[in-house]
């Protein structure tokens, strides 16, 4: 019982090290490059909005959708940005995050012609990736919350990229407790794909932006 107890609490410090490590390294890397403020951050050509569900399971109205869609149209508007790569999961027909967010950013009043989807954007890696490789922006604005911007621009930082964040409005606490909670796995889990050299599920051609 005793061993049992000890190689349980082994792995419990080194659970709990391995989040301490991921969240400070990330946090620490993208520190100086996420804005609040329109004014703030550099202009650049593209700007990455990442998806996310439009409505929560329960039917409501999700506000990480909402708060981004918002940011996405601030920069645009601002000339910050002069086009957008909407990167969202595409799963099923049933779901499309990607198609979700450019009607609503043709209701803000942008250009259609300005929007370009990715709809195999399954995970924030894949997003960043398929940046580089399948859009050719090597530097681009990242639009969602802190905590989301922050893994976004290291996962840039990696792949040789030149990534800003502009920061959504962020959800309350409760609101936001279990997608923060699973942001601490998201970034141990980040770190081990880049140590194992996992890749995109699916690259495909080439986007020109023109």
């Amino acid at each position: 019982m005793k061993r049992i107890l000890y190689i349980i609490l082994i792995g419990l410090v080194f659970s709990l090290g391995s989040i301490f490590y991921a969240n400070n390294l990330v946090s620490k890397t993208a520190k100086f490059k996420v804005y609040d403020k329109v004014d703030d951050i550099p202009e650049v050509k593209v700007g990455l909005l990442l998806g996310t569900s439009k409505y929560l399971s329960s039917g409501y109205e999700n506000l990480y959708f909402k708060y981004r869609i918002q940011a996405a149209t601030a920069l645009y508007r601002s000339g910050k940005i002069k086009r957008i790569i909407v990167s969202g999961d595409n799963g099923s027909k049933e779901y499309d995050e990607a198609s979700d967010m450019k009607y609503d950013l043709i209701a803000n009043g942008i250009d259609s012609n300005h929007i370009y989807l990715d709809y195999a954007g399954f995970r924030t890696f894949d997003s960043m990736k398929r940046l580089k490789e399948i859009f050719g922006q090597k530097k681009a604005i990242i639009i969602s919350q802190k905590f989301h911007n922050e893994r976004a621009i290291y996962i840039g930082e990696k792949l040789d990229m030149e990534v800003y964040g502009f920061n959504a409005n962020d959800v309350s606490q409760y609101y936001g407790l279990r997608t923060n909670l699973r942001e601490y796995l998201a970034r141990v889990k980040m770190l081990l794909d880049f140590v194992i050299g996992v890749e995109p599920r699916f690259l495909g051609e080439k986007v020109e932006i023109n």
